[in-house]
């Protein structure tokens, strides 16, 4: 039998009675398509070197090709190997996140098969938190496809159901609508703070807490960028494009190597990397309840632990505020500009990358 992971109390948050988390989430985003060659056998190494350190919590998605395979994988071999109370810690976040095209048209079958598909690949007998994403609210059909997701939790398939990217009314409309969402995820970083005009404070009146993803944008919050001229938009994947998008909405690339300077001061003084601040920062936020960390290899690990037991003290905030105090405002809510199908963020997504039950 092997020993429990690694964790201690500061390293986890109870988001309600009996559910709680490592307060780092080991993303999957990275381990699908798009993002160059995966080793699935060290993949699936990783998860068990994450797990054992005491980050217990993972995160993927139903469009996340082959990702809740992959973790199916690695629950039934630790299971096989240490025994049935071995991933008595373990939470796995996946998403419904249904094609823009089926909005219209989707029906309470097609979500209940979605569903199931993510136990079958995960191979869990009830989800442990579904986040629920809705690609446009012109379509309002979000409250009915929500209210579909309760009856499945209510059935036992699902255990607690979250947001992703809603912003603040809807996540509004959805619980006086009698859904109230457990915990929702969010774009949060240095560079991009819509959460916290808006959603932080609807957090602290409803109970919810936000897990972020984006909190090193894509890497370009690393020594990797400190001192390079400005890249322009030309990239390998859709990952950079967005996050070089984000920058220039933050103000462009000589303040975002201002505050890159301004990091590794910060970094230097704890003896830590910039991405350990930058990840620091975000958890440090009002209503931050977990940071998700997204890697294809796991000799990140190390600096990842390093964000758990890293405090940033006043005099660190000032320093790095008084470079955020020069940013461009935000933009409106969560995923408001993602909104716009036509805008210059809306442009690189895609839409479409699920391969839904039909009809």
């Amino acid at each position: 039998m092997i020993s429990s992971p690694a964790s201690s109390l500061q390293h986890r948050i109870e988001l309600a009675p009996g559910y709680s988390i490592s307060r780092l989430l080991k993303g999957g985003w990275q381990l699908a398509g798009g993002h160059g060659d995966v080793d699935r056998e060290s993949a699936i190494a990783d998860m068990a070197a994450y797990y054992n350190a005491g980050i217990t919590t993972f995160d993927c998605a139903d469009i996340y090709t082959g990702v809740e395979e992959m973790i199916g994988e690695f629950r039934a071999d630790h299971l096989q190997r240490h025994g049935r109370d071995s991933l008595s810690q373990l939470r796995v976040h996946t998403k419904f996140v249904p094609d823009l095209a089926i909005l219209p048209t989707i029906d309470k079958r097609q979500v209940e098969q979605t569903i199931d598909r993510s136990l079958k690949r995960l191979r869990m007998e009830r989800l442990d938190l579904v986040q629920f994403h809705w690609w446009d609210y012109s379509v309002p059909r979000y409250l009915e496809v929500a209210h579909w997701l309760t009856e499945l939790q209510r059935a036992g398939k699902i255990d607690r159901v979250g947001g992703t990217n809603f912003d603040t009314p809807h996540a509004r409309e959805l619980a006086e609508a009698g859904v109230p969402l457990f915990s929702m995820q969010v774009q949060y970083s240095l560079l991009d703070q819509r959460p916290l005009p808006l959603m932080t404070p609807y957090c602290a009146q409803s109970g919810m807490k936000l897990l972020c993803y984006g909190s090193v944008a894509g890497g370009f919050l690393s020594e990797r960028w400190l001192g390079k001229s400005d890249p322009g938009h030309t990239f390998e994947n859709r990952s950079l494009v967005k996050y070089k998008l984000v920058i220039d909405d933050f103000g462009g690339w000589d303040l975002f190597q201002q505050l890159l300077a301004q990091l590794q001061q910060v970094a230097q003084r704890h003896g830590v990397s910039i991405p350990t601040v930058a990840m620091r920062w975000v958890l440090q936020q009002p209503a931050v309840a977990a940071v998700i960390v997204g890697v294809r290899r796991g000799d990140h690990l190390a600096d990842h632990m390093k964000v758990l037991d890293l405090q940033l003290d006043a005099a660190d905030l000032g320093a790095l505020d008084a470079v955020l105090s020069q940013r461009s405002a935000p933009s409106g809510d969560v995923y408001a500009v993602e909104r716009d199908l036509e805008g210059r963020h809306g442009r690189i997504m895609k839409y479409d990358l699920n391969d839904a039950p039909q009809h």
